[in-house]
């Protein structure tokens, strides 16, 4: 289910997870109308309470459904608790205590060394499978490639669309700046240790949305090729005018992800302090995302959940 139609069922989540949210009050009473002295108290998220959220671009939709959800309010409303500064910020928040916990993707090799340094610990679970997708012009006569072919237009080896079966045309290469959390998934899933080639001037772009106009756009012609997420590529609807390329003759969707047929996959991560307290709002939080409702949730916004659960 899309993101437009999610916020339209808002109603209905806050029915199923009044046992946590428990907005109406206290644990039921027992059969004998007494409260058990040992009920606990289920926790009542409030804007004053709600953890300090931090994350990457294609996350920020999956945050404002959880924020809408547990506040029972729109995600209109509830924007202004869901300005993600991106994959690489939203862990140097985090591990600077400016971030309670965040809705992210993979760290890169500089966030690594950065917390190996300052011993910072923190605890980091997938929520959902996404996968790492490959976008060109719909144009492009070009519709899948296998992974050695990607990598090798990207070392500066493979330079014509000739060369994979397509027209007589240069091959344009888009990377992501070092900072982005797709950059970190091409370095780890795609070229694994092999150096990418440097680019040409302006072929780096600092967003993903710059990267799917640049691939669409550049010069008028289909000679351009980028990569992304399988989220915000189709999900976000950001690859209108655009085509995902099959990778060893797979196509990204949530079928090939969920079954585990595409090749390039990659969790996305809840992280929060490791040190957060077991009633903590962040560590309640944590706990129901990766639990049944918030699982039930992330597959509604068109997640492959980690459950395998379904809206």
């Amino acid at each position: 289910m899309r993101k437009h139609a999610a916020k339209h069922t808002l109603a209905a989540w806050l029915t199923a997870v009044l046992c946590l949210s428990a907005c109406a009050g206290p644990s039921s009473p027992s059969a004998s109308g007494q409260e058990p002295d040992d009920a606990p108290e289920s926790f009542i998220f409030t804007r004053e309470n709600f953890p300090r959220l931090d994350g990457s671009t294609s996350t920020a939709p999956m945050a404002e459904a959880v924020c809408a959800v547990l506040l029972g309010e729109s995600r209109e409303a509830v924007s202004d608790l869901v300005r993600f500064s991106k994959t690489t910020n939203a862990y140097y928040n985090l591990m600077e205590g400016n971030a309670d916990l965040l809705i992210v993707g993979e760290p890169n090799a500089d966030i690594l060394a950065e917390k190996e340094r300052t011993g910072f610990q923190w605890e980091q679970t997938p929520f959902a499978t996404d996968a790492f997708v490959f976008v060109v012009n719909e144009e492009n006569p070009v519709d899948s490639i296998t992974v050695e072919e990607a990598r090798r237009i990207y070392t500066g080896e493979i330079t014509n669309w000739r060369e994979l079966g397509g027209e007589d045309q240069a091959i344009v290469p888009f990377q992501r700046n070092s900072e982005a959390g797709s950059q970190a998934l091409m370095e780890k899933l795609v070229m694994k240790g092999t150096p990418m080639m440097e680019p040409p001037t302006g072929y780096v772009v600092g967003t993903m949305g710059q990267l799917m106009e640049a691939v669409k756009s550049y010069d008028g012609s289909p000679g351009a090729i980028g990569y992304s997420v399988y989220y915000y590529a189709e999900e976000m609807k950001m690859a209108q005018g655009l085509k995902l390329l099959a990778l060893e003759g797979v196509e990204p969707n949530p079928e090939t992800i969920r079954g585990e047929t595409y090749p390039l996959r990659n969790p996305k991560y809840v992280v929060i302090p490791a040190d957060a307290e077991e009633d903590a709002p962040n560590r309640v939080l944590y706990n129901w995302l990766i639990g049944k409702e918030g699982q039930r949730l992330v597959a509604q916004e068109g997640y492959v959940s980690i459950l395998e659960a379904r809206p």
